[in-house]
């Protein structure tokens, strides 16, 4: 008997996510960092060890002020600012080349900050399921300040044990400190989006779903059976509404209609069969609904952009989902 896995894991096993932690900021105030629009595929995030700071996010013109604990992460890759939120002139910093990450320090006297920043990077073609889905800022925290127990507040637990490893393997300069530091990275994807779900309630996208269990029977068999052919009423029938009531609430959750959310599932599945197999393209159409090639031609070339032949080339000549150590750093 098959295990049952949840809809997130799911989601998250189309892609291949990886994680790179980078530089650590010790810096006093006043100080000031600014990131430009990240290249394609590559989300930015930081996680404030001591102190505070302010995020200026551009692409929604919103300021979140981050204390000690929280992370937070920008999935859309949206130019950002970074500051102490004094507005004084921020001297320049310098970066120092280390055995696992930079260090980043200033000469600034005032309130102190520890911060770790990094990016993960998602691999062709699947940052569009991140762009779609998810908000342009996601903050969560990984130190509880309600007076929850733990019991109450596991994914808070889970993020500061976490948080706690990487902070270790930043300090230290053990063997394998680059590679642990990466793995933990990556893991910390995760570990946000399951505690964004739980925290938060965004009006829409992925992490508005985690608050609407009627809705989960039709995540999990659009995951289950990608090949079954759903309709409408199906869907709203595994979840007990009507199929108007259904269309409504997915709709107003997500952000796109069943159908919609069904294509890139289905794209998704495809296109990982396709770059990791030598199934026959008729063999990958059947498994994801598609009884006519030419259909499934037409609708992975829309979602795509290229044919399923040309897919199947391109991603086995390209290197694998990874992120070079010498990508562009912060400006301060």
């Amino acid at each position: 008997m098959k295990p049952q896995i949840d809809w997130l894991s799911q989601w998250l096993a189309m892609m291949t996510v990886t994680g790179q932690l980078e530089i650590r900021c010790a810096y006093g105030a006043p100080w000031r960092i600014a990131y430009e629009q990240a290249t394609a595929r590559e989300i930015p995030y930081h996680i404030v060890l001591r102190g505070k700071a302010i995020v200026e996010n551009a692409e929604d013109e919103t300021l979140r002020e981050l204390h000690a604990g929280d992370i937070v992460m920008l999935p859309h890759g949206s130019s950002h600012v970074l500051h102490d939120g004094s507005g004084l002139p921020a001297p320049l910093a310098t970066l120092e080349p280390g055995l696992n990450l930079s260090l980043s320090t200033n000469t600034g006297t005032g309130a102190r900050l520890d911060m770790l920043c990094g990016r993960f990077r998602i691999a062709a073609p699947y940052d569009r399921l991140v762009r779609d889905y998810l908000p342009a800022r996601v903050v969560v925290s990984a130190t509880r300040r309600d007076g929850e127990g733990a019991d109450e507040d596991l994914p808070s637990e889970q993020l500061a044990g976490l948080v706690g490893l990487m902070r270790a393997e930043a300090a230290g300069a053990g063997l394998g400190g680059r590679a642990m530091l990466n793995a933990l990275s990556a893991a910390l994807f995760t570990l946000v989006l399951r505690a964004a779900s739980d925290a938060q309630q965004p009006r829409q996208g992925l992490l508005a779903l985690a608050g609407q269990p009627r809705l989960t029977p039709a995540l999990l068999a659009m995951f289950s059976e990608p090949d079954r052919d759903w309709r409408l009423p199906d869907l709203a029938a595994l979840c007990k509404m009507s199929r108007a009531t259904f269309i409504r609430h997915f709709q107003d959750h997500l952000g796109r209609s069943a159908f919609e959310f069904l294509t890139d599932v289905r794209m998704g599945l495809a296109a990982n069969t396709l770059k990791q197999s030598s199934i026959p393209t008729e063999a990958v159409a059947e498994s994801v609904g598609y009884q006519s090639v030419a259909a499934f031609r037409r609708a992975f070339s829309a979602w795509m952009g290229m044919t399923p032949g040309e897919w199947r080339r391109v991603s086995r000549t390209e290197p694998a989902g990874g992120i070079t150590a010498d990508a562009d750093q912060p400006s301060e």
